[in-house]
């Protein structure tokens, strides 16, 4: 059916006849919903990237998002309003903060500068690191060595390892 202007009108389908006469109770199967997950916070931290955990447990730890704000700085002094922080955590950016705007989360939430790197290598770029800079350089190097071998050579290399340890216990 064409109307006066150039509009085209077409009949409107029928409702689906499978509800028609059917009582729907509660305890139907499909008119149930899973049920919310109480270690969840408000927030949806268990979904939340490192960062944005980070500053939320900074704020749940009683650090309001205006103290944020009034201890957050930049190198050069440069401030955040409390907004920024709770887009943090609410509505991340799409890319990763600068150098001088972590440096800024971590005066403000009291975190290292470390770990708030360690936040933003996880939450943008996949990549968990881990911590061997507090080991010394040799075994540094031995585990540098040891991190592309197989899985057969890694066995191997633990064998051999524990074998010298117990050579040296029967040997004192």
């Amino acid at each position: 059916m064409v109307v006066g202007n150039d509009l085209v009108l077409f009949p409107r389908e029928p409702l689906p006849t499978e509800t028609v006469g059917v009582t729907v109770t509660r305890e139907d199967e499909d008119m149930t919903a899973a049920a919310a997950n109480p270690e969840r916070s408000a927030t949806g931290s268990a979904e939340l990237g490192a960062l944005s955990r980070l500053v939320q447990d900074a704020n749940d730890a009683g650090i309001s998002y205006q103290a944020m704000a009034d201890r957050g700085r930049e190198p050069d002094g440069k401030q955040y309003p409390k907004q920024w922080y709770q887009k943090l955590v609410k509505t991340p950016p799409v890319g990763a903060p600068s150098v001088p705007q972590m440096h800024a989360i971590s005066t403000a939430t009291g975190k290292t500068f470390r770990a708030v790197q360690l936040a933003v290598a996880e939450q943008w770029l996949q990549y968990e690191a881990t911590e061997l800079s507090r080991l010394d350089p040799e075994v540094r190097i031995i585990v540098g060595h040891l991190a592309n071998k197989t899985p057969d050579e890694l066995r191997r290399w633990r064998y051999m390892i524990e074998a010298d340890e117990r050579a040296q216990r029967e040997g004192e």
